[in-house]
């Protein structure tokens, strides 16, 4: 696995954000997608050392296109100029919540992982329901140390509580959130020796995962919306 190969990629594409250049350059993307999947089997080993419900998985699976629905937005290039994927127990599927990977030049790459689909109101519902009964466990889990060394949470906020939740719950600002979810950024330095990023990643998501589980068990018997 090579980072450089990738990097060296997604930098010239950014540059060169147009279909013409990204069907001249097809064999690039080729050789670096193959080295992100490559990346990915190799990260999929160390969070399985702890993880093991991720080991299943085909990195095939868990990547998303670069190619961008354009129809909506101001921004017209046709691609996106990074690498992403997201590796849990169901895949790529935003629920459960895994482990998030996004690579992409001048330093824009970060690790990440939570709830960030903030569309889904049952899985926000049931998320905040745990949050509500279980203030305690949420609290330890976001006041550890280690976890703070790295985390802040973010995510989409209501101004204020919804109904149905005490105003002055301990955890009322989180109850606040549609989304639960975490960034930790990457620098572009970081990524010149891959298997010294593998290791910061493997940590890194280990620190991540009580937060995760405790979004998983929140989220138990949520089905993702038939399209």
């Amino acid at each position: 696995m090579n980072t450089q190969i990738i990097m060296d990629y997604l930098t010239a594409l950014s540059m060169n954000n147009n279909r013409e250049w990204y069907h001249a350059n097809k064999d690039d993307y080729k050789t670096a997608n193959a080295e992100f999947e490559e990346l990915l089997q190799t990260l999929i080993l160390e969070i399985g050392k702890y993880d093991s419900s991720i080991l299943h998985n085909n990195p095939k699976d868990l990547t998303f296109k670069i190619v961008r629905d354009t129809r909506f937005s101001h921004d017209k290039s046709p691609y996106h100029p990074a690498f992403r994927a997201h590796i849990s127990s169901q895949g790529k599927l935003p629920v459960p919540v895994g482990y998030y990977l996004m690579l992409k030049p001048q330093n824009q790459s970060f690790l990440g992982g939570g709830l960030f689909a903030d569309m889904f109101k049952e899985a926000t519902t049931m998320v905040r329901d745990s949050i509500a009964q279980n203030g305690e466990e949420w609290e330890q889990i976001i006041r550890e140390p280690e976890f703070e060394k790295y985390f802040t949470v973010q995510g989409t906020a209501l101004k204020k509580v919804p109904a149905g939740y005490e105003k002055e719950h301990p955890q009322a600002e989180f109850l606040k959130y549609k989304s639960w979810y975490l960034e930790y950024p990457i620098k572009d330095e970081e990524l010149k020796d891959a298997e010294t990023f593998v290791a910061k990643a493997a940590k890194i998501f280990r620190i991540m995962k009580p937060f995760n589980d405790f979004l998983n068990r929140a989220l138990a018997g949520f089905t993702m919306p038939s399209r």
